[in-house]
């Protein structure tokens, strides 16, 4: 399916030819063997270790979503890289953050993103969110052979509805099942705690401002309780990826912004080591 042009000048057949809008389709149906789940893995016995990347956090708030994920991978018992990048945009209002096999996870962004800009140019209008939605539904459920074997890729995916005028979040299953979330959602193995620190702190009516401070409290309280996720690394200056999508489109904190609020969060916990407290009633 390679494009040589050198002797014909022309494009092959396939470039040519009517078809679907969607790029996974035109794979599937001229170059299969270059989707992650065509692939075969050779026999192996026990686990496969590989980075995995951990937890991702997203709440939404009156007018967009903010989406955030931790900085660590782990391998096994190992920390195999301290600042992976774990949430992408995907494009101009929605972003998805990866959980599972990062290898496999970043590689499947990346066609993510590839089938959004391709459905563009075909159709010469954006899919809806819930179409996004759908497609990154269809693309984990084509690595379900991988995850049976232990290289799993659990996004979640969050973006601005232009068409309802405000944020929206959906987490998955390894299996392709698609949930929408309602307010905050979290996926990785820390998620079960940040999920707790989001229902305590989560309130219908929250700034930008303190949407972004809730999801690193979250992410806190996940490294806090699990080791596989990574707190704030004042001494190496990682800091948690924090994006926020609104009507203006997708926006990642500056370096300097997500420090700020790390560091504000650090400087609270040194009083307050459990966080801040919930109300009984």
């Amino acid at each position: 399916m390679e494009a040589n042009t050198r002797h014909t000048g022309r494009l092959p057949a396939a470039f040519l030819t009517p078809g679907s809008s969607s790029f996974m389709d035109f794979l599937s149906e001229h170059q299969p063997e270059l989707l992650p789940g065509r692939r075969t893995l050779p026999p192996v016995k026990g686990v496969i270790e590989a980075p995995h990347g951990t937890t991702i956090v997203a709440v939404t708030f009156p007018g967009g979503v903010v989406l955030a994920g931790d900085r660590r991978a782990t391998m096994g018992n190992v920390i195999a890289q301290r600042d992976i990048e774990k949430v992408f945009p995907a494009d101009e209002y929605s972003a998805v953050g990866i959980a599972g096999t990062a290898g496999l996870a970043v590689e499947m962004v990346k066609l993510f993103q590839l089938e959004l800009e391709h459905f563009e140019k075909v159709e010469g209008a954006q899919l809806s969110l819930e179409g996004k939605a759908n497609r990154l539904s269809t693309m984990i459920r084509s690595n379900l052979g991988m995850a049976m074997q232990g290289l799993a890729v659990v996004p979640l995916f969050a973006g601005y509805d232009v068409d309802r005028e405000k944020g929206r979040i959906f987490s998955y299953d390894v299996t392709g099942g698609r949930s929408e979330e309602q307010g905050y959602a979290a996926t990785g193995s820390g998620s079960i705690f940040a999920r707790g620190a989001m229902k305590k702190l989560f309130r219908e009516n929250l700034s930008e401002a303190e949407a972004t401070t809730l999801v690193v409290q979250a992410l806190y309280d996940a490294a806090d309780d699990d080791s596989a996720t990574g707190g704030p690394d004042v001494a190496r200056r990682i800091y948690p990826i924090v994006t926020v999508i609104t009507e203006d489109g997708y926006r990642r904190l500056t370096e300097d912004e997500a420090s700020d609020i790390a560091r504000s969060v650090l400087e609270r916990r040194l009083e307050q080591p459990d966080g801040p407290r919930a109300s009984l009633l």
